[in-house]
């Protein structure tokens, strides 16, 4: 049987197509047989309660210059497809959230979206490992700019980030010195106005901050740690961090063993993992990446490991 498999994603063509993780996945989809329909955010839209996207049939290709074709675009209704794929990168500003309820009147159409809407709007990447306080470094989300100092003063090394960001951006750490402390949080929380999260330092950073993908609730064998380069503190291969492809060591399969189920259960079936030392830091939801690192490095296929949790899921889905 032939399955319909949208894509919702950032411009096609601006991706870099030897290392985003988006095109690994259609082109695993493309090969198990599936007919790829591509869509950006602008193309979403609600009439009625009923979910249309504008759809262009897509082809994709392993190819550093030539890797994908579009076709004529037709409105259609979303929850006419199969599996629709949301992997739009952040910000996760009022526009993303909008999408995530056009794709939510789709799944309750008949689509399968993969992640959840609902979970997409839950489960937000930083504050969401508060549902798994055990596993992570002391980790404050608060704007309040007293409180946050006082957390610094306790904790010595502090890691101070945004809620909303991606990549390493906005990331600053305060060491024990306090130099530049209140600048830091002033300009993070907007003075006050806006919440932020501060982490214990974690030195284990210099050994990489791994990215464990997890697929379905069960972990890919391998990771990717990513390793700060010089005097940078931040491990994102976006601020210059280096990719080293490892196995999953015992903590960070203990991390994703408990983690594992809630994904699961609330319909994340892609889902990226960041570890530090045995502390788990982060849990992306929106555009997980790092799948071609670690094919390219183990011959793993983790667009076909996913490809198949939704063939199962398609499989198993009531009778219309």
């Amino acid at each position: 049987m032939t399955y319909t498999l949208g894509v919702v994603m950032d411009p096609i063509a601006g991706i870099k197509p030897y290392k985003d993780t988006t095109l690994a996945l259609m082109l695993a989809a493309q090969a198990r047989g599936f007919a790829l329909r591509y869509f950006e955010l602008p193309d979403l839209w609600l009439r009625d309660g009923v979910a249309w996207g504008r759809a262009r049939p897509v082809k994709v290709f392993d190819d550093k210059q030539h890797w994908f074709e579009l076709g004529a675009a037709e409105d259609l209704e979303l929850g006419r497809l199969d599996a629709i794929l949301m992997r739009k990168d952040p910000p996760f500003d009022l526009e993303y959230v909008t999408a995530s309820y056009i794709l939510e009147r789709a799944e309750a159409a008949g689509a399968l979206v993969v992640n959840k809407p609902a979970s997409l709007r839950d489960c937000n990447e930083k504050v969401f490992i508060s549902w798994f306080a055990g596993l992570c470094a002391p980790t404050l989300i608060s704007r309040d700019p007293a409180r946050l100092k006082a957390f610094h003063a306790e904790q010595g090394d502090v890691i101070y980030k945004p809620l909303d960001g991606m990549g390493g951006a906005g990331i600053f750490r305060v060491r024990e010195d306090a130099l530049n402390l209140g600048s830091v949080i002033e300009s993070l929380s907007q003075n006050g106005r806006q919440t932020i999260m501060a982490q214990r330092y974690l030195p284990a950073i210099v050994e990489g901050d791994t990215r464990v993908l997890m697929v379905d609730g069960e972990p890919v064998p391998y990771g990717l740690a990513r390793v700060p380069q010089g005097t940078e503190t931040r491990g994102n291969l976006a601020a210059g961090g280096k990719g080293e492809p490892r196995p999953l060591t015992t903590a960070q399969r203990r991390i994703a063993a408990v983690v594992g189920p809630e994904l699961k259960r609330r319909g994340l079936l892609f889902v990226g993992l960041d570890v530090i030392g045995d502390c788990l830091t982060e849990i992306n939801v929106t555009s997980p990446t790092c799948a071609r690192e670690i094919d390219a490095a183990y011959g793993t296929d983790i667009g076909g490991l996913l490809m198949t949790a939704i063939e199962t899921r398609l499989k198993n889905r009531p009778a219309a």
